[in-house]
């Protein structure tokens, strides 16, 4: 299965499996799960981002354990819509993972609009009593920014059907 933006392949979905969120950035993973029943998203890890074949390799690793049927990545869409060059830069991403063959040969990757995702979680953190720069660096945005980005994929999923 392709690569695609979420709600052209929500259909295609795999069933009663945990599904994976991904917020990739330059320099880390944030990493999220969902529950089998697909309905909530919680905070998994960080991956420090290497070079790409280290980077499947941890990603690899979490598929394999967790038994994940498909996988939620954010697009980082600019504020109008339109797609910039991180978003080339995700694309290309999912693309080397349908290539690597890591995520098996019929592989649910979903891009999932993540606009806003990073900068509510650092809101979030710093109303709680955290530096931003803190939770940076603890890979804690990264984590929660992949749990927002998997949640939102999650409640959009449930509102399709």
């Amino acid at each position: 299965m392709p690569v695609g933006l979420l709600k052209d392949i929500a259909a295609a979905r795999p069933a009663n499996v945990p599904l994976l969120g991904l917020d990739v950035g330059e320099k880390t993973i944030g990493v999220a799960i969902s529950d089998s029943g697909q309905s909530i998203a919680m905070p998994l890890c960080t991956i420090k981002r290497t070079k790409f074949s280290r980077d499947i390799l941890d990603l690899q690793a979490i598929l394999r354990e967790r038994e994940i049927g498909g996988i939620v990545i954010g697009l980082p869409l600019n504020m109008d819509g339109s797609e910039g060059r991180r978003c080339q830069s995700v694309r290309d991403f999912a693309a080397e993972l349908v290539r690597s063959g890591i995520a098996g040969p019929d592989a649910w990757i979903a891009l999932a609009d993540e606009r806003f995702s990073t900068e509510s979680v650092e809101d979030l953190v710093e109303k709680h009593g955290m530096k931003r720069r803190k939770a940076k660096d603890s890979g804690l945005t990264d984590r929660l920014a992949a749990q927002r980005i998997l949640q939102g994929a999650l409640d959009g999923l449930q509102m399709i059907g």
